[in-house]
């Protein structure tokens, strides 16, 4: 499908979390819409609220904020700044394919190691590893952590849910490549998808290819449904298993999974992972220097 790109200046490139609840104070996302279409994602919901299309035209125009580098420059080089935490991706993949041409996430990490400003990035995109350079030179001066998104190995579930991302193994190998260069990298299984992605087989495939990878962490993620997200996403799900929509009426009545509903998946997961023995184990990790000692003169 033929996308779109609108380069536009932005006028802010730092998004304030609401809540913080999410372990980050500041969200970050060099561009609006995503080219990877994945038909459970929650950002669909966000575009609708904007009056953007969130259906089957989501994904083919994406704004590229072409000066979001220097305005993220200004931002850090206040006097106000605090050196929280920022979060990279929270609406939109920072390696969707227009990154390979504007390098505008690469600018950004630069921008933030330079703060030094502590990061977390969350990415279905293998380009990734294109930026080790920078992401261990900001892992030195500051906390960094990354996170590949890698919901399932099952090819027809991968496929036909995430149709423009690239394939779980090129992720696994790029999970593979930030470890070995010594920076903290994990996986998140995310969404789960339930009757699609959530058998116990399915399950512990990822969390094994997790560890096999060198991932550092892994977390995993429900599927939520909000409307807009949810439109599209039913509406694929009665094209390509119309045998599962009874269990998505009844699971989703609210956008949210029921936490009877939530536990099980956290909690086969929590249990996989401390089977397999997901942990960080890094050669050479990549740490933050120790601030510098203010001495204290004595006369």
């Amino acid at each position: 499908m033929r996308v779109e790109y609108r380069e536009e200046p932005c006028k802010t490139a730092l998004s304030r979390s609401p809540s913080g609840r999410f372990g980050f104070a500041w969200s970050l996302n060099p561009y609006t819409g995503c080219a990877h279409r994945c038909t459970f994602c929650y950002v669909r919901g966000f575009e609708r609220r904007a009056d953007r299309p969130s259906g089957e035209a989501y994904g083919t125009s994406i704004w590229v904020k072409t000066n979001v580098v220097a305005v993220l420059r200004r931002e850090l080089g206040r006097a106000s700044w605090k050196r929280e935490v920022v979060a990279i991706g929270t609406a939109t993949d920072p390696y969707q394919p227009a990154e390979g041409r504007y390098r505008l996430t690469r600018g950004c990490i630069e921008a933030l190691g330079a703060a030094p400003t502590p990061f977390n990035l969350i990415t279905r995109g293998p380009l990734i590893v294109r930026d080790i350079d920078v992401l261990a030179a900001a892992a030195a001066r500051a906390e960094v952590s990354v996170s590949v998104s890698i919901g399932t190995l099952d090819r027809d579930a991968w496929r036909t849910t995430e149709p423009a991302t690239a394939p779980p193994h090129q992720r696994l190998r790029a999970v593979r490549a930030l470890v070995d260069a010594g920076i903290r990298c994990g996986v998140s299984i995310a969404p789960i998808l339930p009757g699609l992605t959530d058998a116990p087989a399915q399950l512990e495939a990822v969390v094994r290819a997790a560890r096999d990878a060198g991932a550092t962490h892994l977390w995993c993620a429900p599927l939520n449904l909000r409307p807009g997200t949810r439109e599209h996403f039913l509406e694929q799900l009665a094209r390509d298993w119309p045998e599962q929509l009874p269990r998505y009426a009844a699971l989703y009545e609210r956008p949210y999974l029921a936490p009877g509903d939530a536990a099980p998946m956290f909690d086969a997961v929590q249990a996989l992972r401390d089977a397999v023995g997901i942990a960080d184990r890094r050669e050479r990790p990549i740490v933050p220097a120790p601030a510098p000692r203010q001495l204290t003169l004595f006369g």
